[in-house]
This record gives C-alpha cells, structure tokens and sequence, in this order.
C-alpha cells in the first residue's frame, strides 16, 4: 500500500508542478512500470485498465483536436463578440453571458475547451468594454468544473462514468440536466454577491472593431458530431467515433485551406497527456487494489436512497481534494457502479464541482492558474478557497437532491 500510494504521489506532485513544463507522462509512465514491477499491480490488471482506458483516451484526444479546430476557425471569438454585443457595457450582464458561453462550451467541448481557449477571450472581452475581468476569469474556471456535468463528452471523469453506468448517452443527459442547472445556478448566485463590486464598477460600450463572423460550417459540423454522440451510443458504438468524424472533417478542411499544418493537428491532440491519463490508471489501479478500494467500501453506505447519495457525492468531493479528480473518479467507480447509474452519476457530482473548493482539485483548474498568471494576473489562494466554501457545499448538496429527485422521477 504505501508504495502504490507514494508512486501516486510522485506522479501528482509532478503534474501539479510541472518542472520546465515537461509533460506529465514523463514521471507517470515510469511509475505506472514500477507499479508493475515490483507486484503493487499484476501485468494484468495493469492491461485491462489500460485497455478499458483506451476508448476513452482516444476520445479525449478527438474532442481536444476538436476544440482547438473551433477555436482556429474562430468560434470562441465569435462567443466573445457576440457577450461584447449584447452585455452593452454591463459588468452584470457581461457575467451572465460569460456563464452560458462556459456552460455551453464546457457541455459540448469538454472542460479544457474553456479553460484554455475561453479565458484567453474573457480576458480580451472584458478589455473591450473596461470592465474588471476578475469575477469573469473566476466564472471561467469554476463552470469548467461545476458546468461539465451534463454530457458524456464534458468530461474525462464523465466518459468514465457514462462508461460504467450502462447509461445511454440521452439517459445520461436527462437524468443530468436537473443537477447540471442547479449547479450553475448556485455559481451565479454566489457571484453575483460575492463579486457585487466589481460588477458595479463603471464599463463601456464595446468599440465599433469589426465582429468576428460567426463560423457556420464550424457549428453546423459541432451540430452534427453531437447528433452523432446520441446516435453512436444507441447504436452501441464508442463515442470517440463521432468525435473524430468531427475533428476529420474540421481538420481536413483546415489542412486544405491551409490554416494549419499536420504537425499542429498532432499536437493539438495532446498525446504526451493522453499517455499520461493511462499511465495514472494503472498507477491507481495499484492504490486500489492495495486497500483504498476496500477503504471506500467500508465508508459509503449502501443503496441509492438520498442520504447514500449525499454520502457518496461528499467522500467524491473529499477525495477529489486529496488525489486530484481523475484517480478520485478512478478510485470510486469499482466501488459504487455495482449499486447502480444513481451512485456514479452522485459520485461525478462529487468529483466535478468539488475540485473548485482547491486547486489541486482537477488538472483543469491547475491549467486555468497558468493562463491566468500568463496574462499577468495572480489568483489569490485565499479567494479561491473562499469562492469554494460559498460554492461547492451548497452545489454538492443541491445537485444531489436533484439527481435524487431525477432518479425517482425517470427511474
């Protein structure tokens, strides 16, 4: 146990600090060979992860290349424009805007799409119109935890979710959506208290710079990928088919026209943290099978009754703030899939809005603090925390009776 444990330590400690911003696999493929090594994982556990792993690491990759398509044909500084636009100078209704950008964009394009290319444009929007970009910036990172609960795609902890749920892809979306708008309506409320002088502070109406058109190819082929997400889970088939027909195609066309090169696409696709993500499976497949698999056992209660689904949203929370939200999700699933879809999706709930309480919650959010520190702001610990205390007790517990409520109601 306390190898295993300290293998994942390493392997945390080094994707949160990143030395010369080497890429994560660089100490999480070695330590997923000594897991094997030294018998803390047998060969084949260690294979069937990796295995069950693979769909799901291919899918990240699609939807990562996806994202970035989008924003190089320039879908997000559409969205940008578009808030710009329409907030007319408001702070407040500039917040509300960049909410359902980053809760769209989070749905849709997975978590990473917001952090990394839409707050580079809540930074220029909120420049635009003089407004202080600090409760914007904030919104940017919370939604793209507490926001990527509605689909399958949202999330890598979501595809490993929807993986062991025997859910469909609509299934998974209805039982949800209840949970998903709770939670970003407690975010907003929170903010607007909470950042209530800021947003009182006097803006302007946007320049007359000429708006970005809006890429209608762009969305017609997001469309039609998302159609294809429902119809390829019905159909039995992994989601990562239609995410790739979908990077295809957006590649294909930007290959021909030019605007990028195969070597960008490749990159784009971020395979050094894909390798990370399966070299961290078999890392936490150690851990759990040398005693915190049973440890969660003997901590949650059984059933999926209100009070167990609280208890499981909460130690998912919990454990999402000690090891980070991908071993957390990891970690949990072995343990809570055989009580049923309520227990996993209470588990998700846990593992996607408790990470906003610290940063080490999830690697997007780490992600997130670089950006913003790129653009010479400097995130407070302190009023992150504090944003965290207001937002993330009141989302657990709210988002959960809703699944609750969801789970009675759609059965």
């Amino acid at each position: 146990m306390l190898i295993s444990l300290a293998l994942l330590a390493v392997t945390l400690a080094f994707a949160v600090l990143r030395p010369r911003n080497w890429p994560e696999a660089v100490v999480a493929v070695p330590a997923a060979g000594i897991a094997v090594a030294v018998g803390v994982v047998s060969p084949s556990h260690a294979w069937s992860e990796t295995k069950d792993l693979l769909p799901v690491v291919g899918f990240l990759a699609a939807i990562l290349l996806l994202a970035q398509l989008c924003a190089d044909e320039g879908l997000f500084k559409a969205a940008g424009d578009a808030v710009a636009r329409v907030c007319h100078g408001s702070p407040t209704r500039m917040l509300g805007g960049v909410f359902a950008v980053a809760a769209g964009i989070t749905a849709v394009l997975s978590l990473d799409a917001t952090v990394v290319l839409l707050t580079p444009v809540v930074f220029a929007t909120a420049a635009r119109i003089g407004a202080r970009p600090r409760p914007h910036v904030y919104a940017s990172a919370h939604l793209a935890n507490s926001a990527s609960l509605l689909l399958p795609v949202s999330n890598l902890t979501n595809l490993l979710a929807f993986t062991a749920s025997g859910l469909t892809f609509t299934r998974f979306a209805g039982l949800m959506a209840l949970p998903w708008l709770v939670a970003i309506a407690v975010e907003y409320a929170v903010f607007r208290r909470y950042f209530a002088d800021d947003l009182a502070a006097l803006a302007h109406e946007p320049d007359d710079a000429e708006p970005t058109g809006v890429p209608v190819f762009t969305l017609v082929v997001l469309a039609l990928t998302l159609v294809g997400f429902a119809v390829t889970s019905f159909a039995g088939i992994e989601p990562l088919w239609a995410a790739l027909a979908g990077a295809v195609v957006l590649g294909a066309r930007a290959l021909a026209r030019r605007h990028s090169t195969p070597g960008e696409l490749v990159k784009a696709a971020n395979l050094p943290f894909c390798l990370f993500v399966l070299a961290l499976g078999v890392v936490v497949k150690a851990v759990v099978d040398n005693g915190l698999g049973d440890a969660i056992g003997h901590v949650l209660p059984d059933g999926s009754g209100l009070l167990a689904l609280l208890a499981v949203a909460g130690v998912a929370a919990l454990l999402s703030n000690v090891i980070n939200n991908l071993p957390a999700i990891l970690a949990l699933l072995p343990v809570v899939a055989p009580a049923g879809p309520g227990p996993v999706l209470a588990a998700l709930i846990g593992v996607n809005i408790g990470p906003n309480l610290t940063y080490v919650g999830s690697l997007a959010t780490l992600l997130w603090r670089r950006i913003v520190h790129a653009h010479g702001v400097e995130p407070e610990l302190g009023e992150f925390t504090r944003l965290g205390l207001l937002t993330v007790p009141v989302g657990l517990l709210a988002s959960t009776v809703a699944l609750w409520a969801g789970v009675l109601v759609l059965g």
